[in-house]
C-alpha cells in the first residue's frame, strides 16, 4: 500500500510541485526586470555574459591558490552527483520509462562506484568546511543544512538499494528523492538553475562597463 503511494500519487506529485516551483522561480527572476542603465555602455552585454557563464566553471587563480581543498570538494560533489544522477543505470532505466521515453548509455557499475566515492567525499568535505570555516558557517542557514543531509541521503539509500536490491531501500530511497524535489524549487538548491542568471547578469554588467569580468 505504502509502495503503491510512493511509486505512484507521491511521485506525480513531488514531480508537478518540482517542475512549476522551477519554472515560477525562473519566471519570476526574469519578470524582475533590470535596473535602468543609466551609463554609456562601452560594449555589448550578450558577449560578456556567455564569457562569464562559462569562465567561472574554471577557477580563477586567487580561487586555486587560497581554497583548494573547497574547490577540489566542489568538483568532486557536482561532477560525481551528475555521473550518478544522469548515468547511473537505475537512474537511465527509470528516465526512459516515466519521462524521456528514450534511454542512453549507463555507467558501469565499477564507474558507479567510483562516482558515488567521489560525490560523498566531496559532500562531506563542503559539509565540513561549512560548519568547521567561521565565515561559511556564520554565512549558513538552516535551509543549507536541510539541502545537504537531504542530498547525502538519497545518494546514500541510492547506493544501497543498488548494492542490496532490497525493494524497502528502493522504496525508501525514492520516497527521500521525491522530498527533495518537493523542496528544491524553496530552497538554495535552486542554484542549480538560477546560476546561469547571476552569472550572466554580472558579466553583462561588467562588459557594459568595459570590465573584463
Amino acid at each position: 500500500m505504502i509502495g503503491d503511494f510512493i511509486d505512484g500519487p507521491l511521485w506525480y506529485f513531488s514531480a508537478t510541485v518540482f517542475a512549476i516551483g522551477v519554472v515560477y522561480r525562473i519566471v519570476a527572476i526574469l519578470r524582475a526586470g533590470l535596473k535602468k542603465d543609466l551609463a554609456i555602455p562601452r560594449a555589448g552585454g550578450s558577449f560578456g555574459a556567455l564569457r562569464n557563464i562559462f569562465s567561472r566553471f574554471i577557477p580563477k587563480r586567487d580561487v586555486v591558490t587560497r581554497g583548494k581543498l573547497t574547490l577540489i570538494a566542489g568538483y568532486l560533489f557536482h561532477l560525481g552527483l551528475f555521473a550518478l544522477l544522469f548515468f547511473a543505470q537505475p537512474h537511465v532505466t527509470f528516465f526512459s520509462e516515466r519521462i524521456t521515453g528514450f534511454s542512453w548509455p549507463a555507467l558501469p557499475y565499477w564507474a558507479f562506484i567510483i562516482s558515488a566515492e567521489l560525490a560523498f567525499i566531496g559532500l562531506l568535505l563542503l559539509w565540513l568546511h561549512r560548519v568547521l570555516h567561521p565565515v561559511t558557517r556564520l554565512l549558513s542557514s538552516v535551509d543549507d543544512y536541510i539541502g545537504t543531509w537531504l542530498v547525502f541521503l538519497v545518494m546514500l539509500t541510492g547506493c544501497l538499494a543498488l548494492a542490496q536490491a532490497f525493494e524497502p531501500l528502493r522504496l525508501l530511497h525514492l520516497f527521500l528523492a521525491e522530498l527533495l524535489l518537493i523542496y528544491f524549487p524553496f530552497s538554495n538548491l535552486m542554484h542549480a538553475f538560477t546560476f546561469a542568471f547571476s552569472r550572466g547578469y554580472t558579466g553583462a554588467t561588467m562588459a557594459r562597463k568595459g570590465v573584463n569580468a
